[in-house]
């Protein structure tokens, strides 16, 4: 959603994405991982999540895996500097949230003092004690079941899940142990679309579809999917609202051309000397040459 400047900004807060649920209408989520995004996405959109995403998005990573609580930090950083009025939540990498309780809260306290205002942890049923353990904290927590990218290896790939009884009743309750443990939304990706409606019909907290169908409380898409800015193959469920990339490296292409020419800068581009020192500068001599 777009916002009048002229209007009142209503800060978007849990209460708030919680009375949306109710009330039927869609949240819009998406990824920025610097000050720049943040500032194009914040107007527009609900939540802004200082994705994992950025390994894969910004750092060259073939997967999400090796980025670090570090990267992390230093992305939501950038990201909170800009204080965007939507909610700001950042994932909890790999490894983050694993290997105990204070360990996991003691990095989901650290992105909240460095601003954001949740988390997101990837995994079912079995996070539910790591999300109570956070909850209680008063750390909160938004879910992500289905297609979870930190469990690539153990699935074998990006692929759609929940298209089996087992995994399709197994999905429905992992949402169900996260919302009893304490999550205030979930992310559901690659699930088949009438998985992701029974979720969404079933909860009492907001979904977040990402090749999900169009039956979740909201929808996310990466930020550089949006605007088609990545190369290669683009998921099903992604639509590019422009080709940024060929846009931008097109005008890229035409500031280096002007530069070849002698056609940029300009003197409109250029900084001039008060006329009394244009005389002294064109009577000067080096020194060595005295």
């Amino acid at each position: 959603m777009s916002h009048n400047s002229d209007a009142p900004v209503e800060p978007i807060t849990i209460p708030v994405l919680q009375r949306w649920k109710e009330e039927g209408r869609r949240i819009t989520m998406t990824t920025a991982y610097d000050a720049v995004t943040a500032r194009i996405a914040d107007p527009v959109v609900d939540i802004i999540l200082v994705g994992d995403s950025v390994g894969n998005v910004c750092l060259g990573f073939d997967d999400t895996l090796p980025v670090s609580m570090a990267m992390m930090n230093h992305h939501l950083e950038a990201v909170a500097r800009t204080k965007p009025r939507a909610l700001l939540v950042a994932d909890m990498p790999f490894l983050s949230f694993h290997l105990s309780p204070e360990e996991t809260i003691r990095n989901a306290g650290g992105l909240l003092q460095r601003g954001a205002d949740a988390v997101k942890l990837e995994g079912g049923s079995r996070r539910a004690g790591m999300v109570r353990a956070l909850v209680d904290c008063e750390i909160p927590v938004m879910g992500h079941i289905g297609l979870t990218p930190q469990s690539v290896n153990v699935m074998g790939g990006f692929k759609v899940q929940g298209r089996t009884t087992d995994d399709a009743l197994r999905l429905l309750d992992d949402a169900d142990h996260l919302q009893d443990a304490g999550c205030f939304a979930l992310v559901l990706e690659g699930v088949p679309a009438e998985l992701a409606a029974r979720a969404t019909e079933t909860l009492t907290i907001p979904t977040i579809g990402i090749g999900a169908g169009p039956d979740c409380s909201g929808q996310v898409l990466v930020f550089h999917d949006v605007l088609g800015l990545t190369l290669g193959h683009r998921p099903k469920f992604v639509r590019a609202y422009a080709n940024g990339f060929a846009l931008l490296q097109q005008a890229l292409s035409h500031w280096a051309a002007d530069v070849r020419q002698a056609a940029f800068p300009t003197h409109q581009q250029s900084y001039r000397l008060p006329d009394g020192l244009r005389d002294t500068i064109a009577n000067w001599t080096p020194s060595s040459s005295t």
